[in-house]
């Protein structure tokens, strides 16, 4: 037979902080009363009976001059008001994440919206919480949510909002949103279950199917530790509910080989040891010395203090905040804004519910119980090492490009502003910096100085390596005829550059177009990504000739490919001349139509008929290969019999020309 304690059995961090509140009172020699049990357990009521701490119930019961402190389950706001007006001081221990919810239902009722409480009714929690509220619907099941939903037509379409005691089971929470999901057509929830409630059930449902018995320690009227005895026994036939050690009837576990022992979180832990060590001594299991209520509560406070690092957990992700459980008696939190330095990550891309994080402190709040954190902070810490490393090993990073200024530009690397003077942004002297900014950049980074938060880099020592890299890859396998994807850097009067990769190479004007140019500008234009081959190269002058036009784009090609004698074109009148008119059929190529072919009869000259740029339909009856001759005939199309003769007397003509 062996016993396995629960690591999570015990107090919470909300319990936590109310139990420490009223130590701090009395230390302080205030005369305290506390409004309500301030936890669920008489024994930590009684611990503080001797120091003159007493509940009251009736807050008009409570005498003039005595400071009251709020138990961690909450009150109303109508019973807080009441204690303002009589001047009362206040010592606030509502648990953070039911001050929460309060927020949550006042400003859902502000909005116009139905606040829907699932929870037990008569729970000084959910009284607390409706409290806060406007005509709240409080529902102890999802059949009850149900039942309302369907009982009248008008119902589903209200605008509702749903809200959870905290020490609601997961079972709970996922049918009550399955009803609401289907159901309403006006709704907004939020999951307010305590994540230590849910991962102290998590854990008891887990012990429950390992062990043969399972002991509850814990008050029958807490909420809490009345539904960690429902989960195990689920599991386990016997299940035992006990406030203390001196409950326990050893009887019950005769012949059982593991018991289980866990804790509500209003169970002091004196009382968790004391049943720990009962069990322990019945199979004879060696237990840790027993220590007093005052040294254990000593133990379970972690004290936080502005700029400690510290380990969490995430326990849930929100539009505005991430929670983390530190396991101490703060609520912490990391805005949105406290994630990450790169404004364009998001909270859930890079964290996770049940991620263990490492954080700092930026702000500790003992009044509500919570601690502001910071994600981005400690990563900053992090990166000025990682920056000064490779600085160190003269190592290369990514940054993005944020912004222009006077002496060149700023990069994010990992949330650090890093400085590249325009010299080192690799853009030549007069060129445009803004035509790096959002993008994302290699670059080394040359200075550190962590004190005045400066760090500068440069572009331009990356790219030279880089060019270096591929100019030697290009040499080294480069030949006459290769093919390459290059970029126009530059245009000259006499041809254009052409980066292929790493290395420039010069298209001569004539390699440009099949047809005359006077500029390349009237070919292509600087950025321009185009394909070019290898037509000669010097490895010694390092110098590379290159062609742009192809075979496949030579104009008398696609015209072959695409005309032939006796084909009708549609041409454009390019020029006229004395003995007759030339006429563009495609780009790059012109026929000739003679004069004696432009009409069915006599003319003086061609300008009589025909006019520059006018678009005519004409019939190609001649095409001479060798000499890149193209004879037309407007004519043939106008008297088709006389064709054969219109063809000789052209020849004819053009011979005696």
């Amino acid at each position: 037979m062996g016993v396995i304690l629960a690591q999570t059995a015990g107090f919470c961090f909300g319990v936590d902080r109310a139990v420490e509140l009223v130590e701090q009172t009395v230390k302080a020699g205030k005369q305290a009363v506390t409004l309500g049990p301030i936890i669920h357990n008489r024994h930590v009521v009684n611990h503080f009976a001797p120091m003159g701490v007493y509940a009251v119930e009736d807050p008009q019961k409570i005498p003039d001059g005595h400071c009251v402190i709020i138990r961690s389950h909450g009150i109303p706001r109508t019973v807080y008001r009441q204690l303002e007006d009589r001047g009362l001081e206040i010592v606030d221990a509502t648990c953070p994440f039911v001050k929460r919810i309060h927020q949550i239902v006042s400003e859902a009722s502000q909005k116009g919206r139905i606040p829907i409480i699932i929870g037990t009714r008569t729970h000084p929690e959910v009284v607390a919480i409706a409290g806060w509220c406007e005509n709240p619907l409080i529902f102890e099941s999802g059949q009850e949510l149900e039942t309302w939903l369907t009982s009248d037509a008008e119902n589903p379409d209200k605008p509702v909002l749903m809200v959870f005691q905290t020490t609601s089971t997961q079972e709970l929470w996922e049918s009550c949103c399955k009803i609401v999901k289907k159901v309403c057509t006006n709704y907004e929830i939020f999951d307010t279950i305590c994540r230590a409630t849910e991962k102290r059930q998590a854990e008891a449902l887990k012990l429950s199917k390992r062990c043969d018995a399972m002991v509850i320690v814990g008050d029958a009227k807490s909420s809490n530790t009345g539904k960690l005895a429902m989960i195990c026994k689920q599991n386990c036939k016997i299940v035992s509910l006990v406030d203390n050690a001196d409950e326990l009837d050893l009887t019950l576990y005769a012949g059982v080989r593991t018991v289980g022992i866990t804790a509500g979180a209003s169970t002091p832990s004196w009382i968790i040891k004391e049943v720990n060590k009962k069990m322990s001594e019945v199979v004879n299991v060696e237990t840790a010395p027993e220590e007093s209520f005052e040294a254990l509560l000593e133990q379970s406070i972690k004290t936080l203090n502005t700029g400690d690092k510290v380990t969490g957990i995430v326990t849930a992700i929100g539009s505005t905040e991430i929670q983390v459980d530190l396991g101490t008696k703060h609520a912490g939190y990391i805005p949105v804004s406290e994630v990450s330095a790169d404004p364009t990550v998001k909270p859930e891309d890079v964290l996770h519910v049940g991620d263990e994080i490492e954080v700092c402190v930026v702000r500790v709040n003992d009044a509500e119980g919570t601690v502001m954190l910071s994600k981005k902070r400690l990563d900053s810490v992090k990166v000025w090492d990682e920056l000064e490393k490779a600085c160190e090993e003269k190592t290369v990073v990514e940054g993005y490009v944020t912004e222009e200024n006077k002496g060149g530009i700023v990069a994010n690397v990992k949330g650090i502003r890093v400085f590249v003077p325009a010299s080192q942004t690799g853009v030549a002297k007069g060129g445009n910096l803004a035509d790096l900014v959002k993008k994302t950049v290699k670059l080394r980074i040359t200075e550190v100085n962590r004190a005045r938060r400066r760090v500068v880099g440069s572009i331009r020592s990356v790219a030279a390596e880089e060019r270096k890299a591929a100019m030697e890859k290009i040499w080294s396998e480069i030949e006459v005829g290769k093919k390459y994807h290059g970029t126009v850097k530059s245009l000259t009067s006499y041809g254009a550059f052409v980066d292929i990769g790493g290395v420039d190479g010069m298209v001569h004007v004539s390699e440009l177009s099949w047809n005359r140019i006077k500029n390349p500008a009237e070919v292509v234009k600087v950025g321009d990504e185009i394909e070019v081959y290898v037509i000669a190269l010097d490895p010694e002058k390092k110098k590379i000739s290159l062609g742009y036009k192809t075979e496949e784009t030579n104009p008398w090609t696609l015209f072959t490919n695409q005309y032939h004698v006796g084909d009708v074109a549609k041409v454009k009148i390019v020029k006229l001349m004395t003995f007759g008119a030339f006429a563009e059929i495609i780009p790059g190529i012109d026929g000739l139509i003679h004069i004696s072919q432009i009409a069915d009869r006599r003319i003086g000259k061609p300008e009589d008929v025909l006019s520059e740029g006018q678009e005519v339909d004409a019939k190609i009856i001649d095409i001479d290969l060798e000499n890149k001759r193209i004879s037309l005939s407007i004519r043939a199309l106008l008297v088709p019999e006389e064709a054969a003769e219109q063809e000789e007397s052209a020849q004819e003509a053009e011979t005696a020309e």
